[in-house]
């Protein structure tokens, strides 16, 4: 009988695994994004009595619930393939960093309360009542991502227990563990990254409609309105990530210099450590080539000094490096950030200067790619952040290959799941269309018209 290669089995186990909770972080991601982007059109609603915010709220929430439909299945399959897959990991996790998982559960009951009150009650509640209603949706997705990033946080620099002579885990503290020292820069992240991709997503469907408009249509203008309110919340969100990155950028220099290193190519420890874009880093030679280098701004980023000594990757055992390909990885997510802030604020340039609401044709187009890249960067960034604690699965503790599974024939697996995936996916677009061709926007703008309408005259 041929004998199954453990390393092997290893990187299957880690392929299954990174899929499905790469498939799953898009509709995650959203989740806690779209909720906002409903949340501020509703308190619009509110303030400028406009129809047409209500009518985007009503129709985000319902896209909303079709992703959430999808999101819970594929959230299921993670956890069971954490027990699967990583049963040795979950061992510690049941000990250690249970909690966030189960604090979890109540947020996402907080969500899933309020988004059905919203739904089927929107139009009795009072205004007040609706935008708490939303606001506890909102509050609910984001609680949820926070919590699950706690977890990943704990991975990276573990506190809250000790370890015994004899290798057991005593003296475990659950709040100490769940506030570990990465957790407030990298929850913060999530929940930023997460708001910038919803507002990017519906600024690109938006920009895509408008094309397909004639400026004087009543639906190009309701575009319009979406478009300008989902770029101003990108706009602001996407600056407010580059600024976490340079708090996140001092976590990994105090917490996992490697990890910091391997992000940037960097070899060699040194002070005022240059900033590395692009390039390729040569395994062999043992160093970063065809870089572009900013003199002193990574010893800027990781200690707010150009002088501030930044580790190298030469300064650790071989066998503890990163993948090299971490460094790309950090270069198309924070590449991907910063072209977003500036499609965002060219468009609202352009609007300040012309001083009127219309956008010229060629930045609609510009403007569609948005959200395809912020769903890019988000899976960029979660590669990033797991690939580059490797080959740790809990840091300087717990190897991956220490944490997998002894069981063989996860390629079977791999495959089916995958399959799953793609099914998944296929009636995800199916059902979002089919539902929005039946409740075409011209019809519901007219009705929402004709409520408020009816609600102004009954106000007289």
């Amino acid at each position: 009988m041929e004998k199954v290669n453990p390393l092997d089995e290893l990187m299957t186990a880690r392929a299954l695994f990174g899929s499905s909770l790469g498939f799953h972080i898009l509709f995650a991601t959203l989740g806690v994004g779209i909720p906002l982007m409903i949340f501020m059109a509703e308190l619009l609603f509110q303030v400028t009595k406009d129809p047409d915010y209500t009518l985007m709220a009503k129709r985000w929430t319902k896209a909303q619930a079709i992703l959430l439909g999808v999101a819970i299945p594929s959230g299921t399959i993670v956890a069971v393939q954490l027990s699967l897959l990583w049963p040795n990991f979950m061992e510690w996790v049941g000990q250690i960093i249970a909690l966030p998982f189960q604090v979890e559960l109540f947020a996402f009951f907080l969500e899933a309360l309020f988004m059905s009150i919203y739904v089927y009650a929107a139009d009795r509640l009072s205004p007040s009542l609706r935008i708490l209603s939303v606001f506890f949706v909102a509050l609910g997705g984001s609680l949820s991502g926070a919590l699950i990033t706690s977890a990943n946080a704990w991975m990276n620099t573990p506190t809250g227990f000790e370890l015994a002579k004899d290798g057991s885990i005593i003296n475990v503290r659950p709040w100490e563990a769940f506030f570990n020292p990465s957790f407030p820069a990298a929850a913060i992240h999530v929940l930023l990254s997460a708001y910038m991709t919803g507002a990017f997503v519906i600024a690109s469907i938006a920009a895509l409609r408008m094309l397909k408009r004639k400026e004087k249509d009543a639906p190009y203008r309701y575009h319009r309105k979406a478009l300008l309110l989902s770029l101003a919340i990108g706009l602001v969100v996407s600056i407010g990530t580059a600024l976490n990155g340079h708090w996140a950028a001092q976590v990994l220099h105090e917490k996992q210099p490697e990890k910091l290193a391997a992000a940037e190519g960097l070899f060699e420890t040194q002070s005022r450590a240059p900033l590395s874009i692009g390039g390729v880093t040569d395994n062999e030679e043992g160093k970063l080539k065809g870089a572009i280098e900013i003199p002193g701004m990574l010893s800027f980023l990781a200690g707010n000094r150009f002088d501030t000594v930044v580790k190298g990757l030469n300064d650790f055992p071989r066998d503890t490096w990163p993948p090299f390909y971490t460094h790309t990885l950090f270069n198309l997510m924070v590449g991907i950030g910063t072209l977003l802030i500036l499609f965002a604020g060219l468009a609202w340039l352009i609007r300040w200067r012309r001083g009127k609401d219309h956008l010229p044709r060629w930045l609609l187009r510009l403007l569609i790619v948005g959200g395809p890249l912020s769903l890019l960067s988000i899976e960029f960034g979660w590669v990033f952040t797991c690939s580059g604690r490797q080959p740790w699965t809990v840091y300087n503790l717990q190897r991956t290959s220490e944490a997998v599974t002894d069981a063989t024939g996860i390629m079977t697996w791999f495959v089916l799941f995958i399959a799953i995936y793609v099914f998944l996916l296929i009636s995800t677009v199916w059902i979002m269309r089919g539902y929005f061709r039946k409740r075409p926007l011209e019809q519901e703008m007219l009705n929402a018209h004709a409520t408020q309408s009816k609600k102004g005259e009954g106000l007289h």
